[in-house]
């Protein structure tokens, strides 16, 4: 027999262990290359959770902060409310004495403003 023949019909021993361990290899690279990608995937996950966790504490924060200032303004407020009532107060106060003191006077003035805002809200023509 030609030795040509005889390889091509019983190929070397090496071939065969190459090729038995073949499908174990791929199983492994594969494994491997899953296994990869499923720690890249863990990480990106990660990464994104540790980013809306910040990205909640921060929101959290900013929403303390508005919940703080707007207690403040509605406190501010009120204050500023109950200091132009009591000016409003005073000086409504002041005007009835200032009435009382000098009637003549504040009947003059009260005509003199009615003739005048009747003068401007009349129609022109």
């Amino acid at each position: 027999m030609n030795p040509t023949t005889q390889n091509e019909k019983n190929p070397a021993p090496e071939t065969h262990a190459r090729t038995d361990h073949a499908p174990e290899r791929t199983k492994q690279g594969v494994s491997d290359a899953v296994g990869s990608a499923k720690d890249k995937v863990d990480k990106a996950a990660d990464r994104i959770e540790e980013g809306l966790h910040h990205a909640a504490d921060v929101g959290g924060q900013g929403a303390h902060r508005v919940a703080d200032k707007a207690g403040e303004w509605h406190d501010r407020s009120a204050e500023l409310g109950s200091e132009a009532r009591n000016r409003a107060g005073q000086a409504t106060e002041n005007l009835r004495e200032w009435v009382r003191e000098k009637p003549v006077q504040s009947i003059a003035i009260a005509l003199a403003l009615g003739w005048l805002v009747g003068r401007l809200l009349r129609p022109h023509g």
